[in-house]
C-alpha cells in the first residue's frame, strides 16, 4: 500500500521530475490497464500500451502460465489471434491447445526483468510444450517447464521437433495479422531443408534469434487505424523479390554466431567509437513516446 501511494505521488511531480523516473519501475508497479481506448504506444521496444485487455488465465483451449509476472495483458487484435491460434492448435492434435507465456505488463512499457521488447501488448511467448491438460493450478504454472526444440550446440532441432510443431508455426506465420516469428535458428534450419515455392510467403516471417528455444514469440503488425504504433521495417533480404531468409543469413547463426571470428588487431580511432545505446530498463519516462505518461496516469 505504502508502494502505490508513493507511485501515486509520483506521477502528480512536475513533469521535469516526472521525465526522469525509471519506466519500468513504474509501469512495473502498475496492477491494471488504464482506461483508454486501446492504442499501442511507440515501438515495440520503446513503448507503452493504452487499453490493454487482460487475457483471461485460463479458456477452452489455452492457459496462462507463470501468473506471478502479472504479463498476461493484450491488445484486443493479440487477444484475439491468440484464441484463434490456440483453437487452430487444439484442432490439429497439438494437445488440447497452447500454454501462453509473457504477453505484455498491464500498460506495457519497459519491464524490470526479462524481455526488451513486448512493450505494446503486441508480442507474445508462446510454449513449445503441448498441452495436455488446462487445469493447472497456479503453483503448477509457476514450477511447470517447457521443453527445448534446439540442440544443446545450437545447431539442430531436439527429438521434440515434428510435423505438428512445423504445422503450429505455418498456422501462426500464416495469420494476416502478425509480423514476423521469432524462433531459434535451428528451427528455420530444419524447415528450409524441406521448404517449397509455396512455403516462402509463411516461411520468411521467422527470424532466428538467440534464445527461443522452448517458444516462439509471435509479433503482431500495428493494428489498422493504430496512429502512434511505429510499424517495423522487414529484415529479411529481398523480401520484395519473394526471399525467405533461407540463405548466408540464416547459415551466420550456425557458423560465426557461434565461433565468432577472431578480431582484427586495427582499433577505430577513439572519434568513431559510438556512444553506449541506453537498454530497457535504463529508460527514463522522457525516452518514452510523450503519450505514455498519459497510460500511466490514466485511472
Amino acid at each position: 500500500m505504502i508502494f502505490r501511494v508513493a507511485l501515486c505521488l509520483a506521477l502528480l511531480v512536475p513533469a521535469p521530475a516526472m521525465a526522469e523516473k525509471l519506466a519500468n519501475k513504474l509501469f512495473g508497479a502498475m496492477d491494471y490497464p488504464s482506461g483508454q481506448a486501446a492504442m499501442p504506444v511507440g515501438s515495440y521496444a520503446r513503448g507503452c500500451g493504452a487499453g490493454l485487455m487482460e487475457l483471461k488465465e485460463s479458456g477452452p483451449t489455452w492457459q496462462a502460465m507463470r501468473l506471478s509476472r502479472n504479463r498476461n495483458f493484450a491488445h484486443p487484435e493479440m487477444i484475439g489471434f491468440l484464441k484463434d491460434l490456440s483453437s487452430q492448435a487444439a484442432a490439429m492434435g497439438w494437445g488440447k491447445g497452447l500454454y501462453i507465456g509473457d504477453i505484455s505488463q498491464p500498460r506495457g512499457g519497459p519491464m524490470t526483468s526479462g524481455h526488451a521488447s513486448h512493450q505494446m501488448g503486441l508480442d507474445a511467448d508462446i510454449w513449445w510444450l503441448a498441452p495436455t491438460r488446462l487445469n493447472l493450478s497456479r503453483s503448477e504454472r509457476e514450477s511447470l517447464s517447457s521443453i527445448p526444440m534446439r540442440s544443446a550446440d545450437q545447431k539442430s532441432v531436439t527429438g521434440n521437433w515434428g510435423p505438428k510443431a512445423r504445422a503450429l508455426l505455418k498456422a501462426a506465420a500464416s495469420d494476416p495479422r502478425v509480423d514476423r516469428i521469432f524462433v531459434a535458428a535451428a528451427i528455420k534450419l530444419e524447415i528450409c531443408k524441406t521448404a517449397k515455392k509455396a512455403d516462402r510467403k509463411w516461411l520468411q516471417k521467422l527470424r532466428p534469434v538467440a534464445g527461443h528455444d522452448t517458444h516462439f514469440h509471435v509479433r503482431l503488425k500495428c493494428p489498422k487505424g493504430a496512429r502512434l504504433c511505429e510499424t517495423q521495417k522487414p529484415t529479411v533480404a529481398d523480401l520484395s523479390k519473394g526471399g525467405d531468409g533461407c540463405d548466408d543469413t540464416l547459415a551466420w547463426w550456425v557458423t560465426d554466431y557461434l565461433n565468432p571470428p577472431k578480431p582484427t588487431k586495427k582499433k577505430k580511432p577513439k572519434e568513431d567509437d559510438a556512444p553506449r545505446k541506453k537498454g530497457p530498463r535504463e529508460f527514463t519516462m522522457a525516452d518514452l513516446p510523450k503519450q505514455c505518461k498519459d497510460v500511466l496516469a490514466s485511472d
